[in-house]
C-alpha cells in the first residue's frame, strides 16, 4: 500500500500511468486471493463505550458492589432515596401528563361520559302538540324565531312533531319554548 500511495504523489506520464494501473491491480488480486485483506481491515470494539476507555474499578469499588449485591430486597429498595439525601440532590419531580391523550382510560368512562352529557352546550328545540285552535299564533311564533315564510311555517307546523331549530344555546332554547308554550303550543328541549 505504501508503494501505491507513494506512486500516486509523483507525476507521471500516460504510459507509466498504465504501468501502474496493472501493478496496482496485482497488488490487489495477490491481497484479496491470500485473504490478507481481512487482517488488515479495522477491528471493531465488542462494546461502543461514547466517553472512551476507563481504568477499571478499584478494589474498594468492588467489595462496595458485592455487599450491595448482597442485601435483602427491602434494603436495596432504600439505596437510592438514601443516596440523593446524602448526596444532597434534589428528589425527582414527577412528570405532569397534563395535555397528553393518552386514549380512553379504564374504569373513567362512564364518569366521563356522563360529564360530557351534563357539558352539552347545543340544544334542539322541537314542536311536539299544539292546540288547534292555537294553530296561527304558532305559526307567527314559529316565524319569529326562523326564517320561514308563511307558507314553509305553514307546513313546518302541520308536521308535528317536528325539529324547529338546531344547535341552540340553553338560553335561546328556553326562550323559544315558552313563546311557544304563551302561543298554545308544547315544545321539548333535547
Amino acid at each position: 500500500m505504501k508503494l501505491i500511495n507513494t506512486l500516486k504523489g509523483l507525476h507521471v506520464s500516460a504510459a507509466s500511468s498504465k504501468r501502474i494501473i496493472v501493478l496496482q491491480h496485482r497488488l490487489f488480486s495477490a491481497n484479496v486471493a491470500s485473504g490478507d485483506l481481512k487482517s488488515k481491515s479495522y477491528k471493531y470494539p465488542a462494546v461502543y463505550d461514547p466517553y472512551g476507555p476507563r481504568p477499571p474499578p478499584s478494589d474498594k469499588i468492588l467489595q462496595l458492589a458485592d455487599r450491595i449485591v448482597a442485601l435483602p430486597m427491602e434494603e436495596l429498595k432504600q439505596i437510592g432515596p438514601t443516596l440523593l439525601d446524602r448526596l444532597k440532590q434534589p428528589k425527582p419531580q414527577p412528570i405532569s401528563s397534563a395535555g397528553f391523550n393518552f386514549g380512553p382510560q379504564v374504569g373513567a368512562s362512564s364518569d366521563k361520559a356522563e360529564e360530557k352529557k351534563a357539558e352539552k352546550t347545543a340544544f334542539d328545540v322541537k314542536l311536539e302538540k299544539f292546540d288547534a285552535s292555537a294553530k296561527i299564533k304558532v305559526i307567527k311564533e314559529v316565524r319569529t324565531f326562523t326564517s320561514l315564510g308563511l307558507k314553509e311555517a305553514k307546513d313546518l307546523v302541520e308536521k308535528v312533531p317536528v325539529l324547529l331549530k338546531q344547535g341552540v344555546t340553553k338560553e335561546e332554547a328556553n326562550d323559544i319554548i315558552e313563546k311557544i308554550k304563551a302561543a298554545g303550543g308544547v315544545a321539548v328541549m333535547e
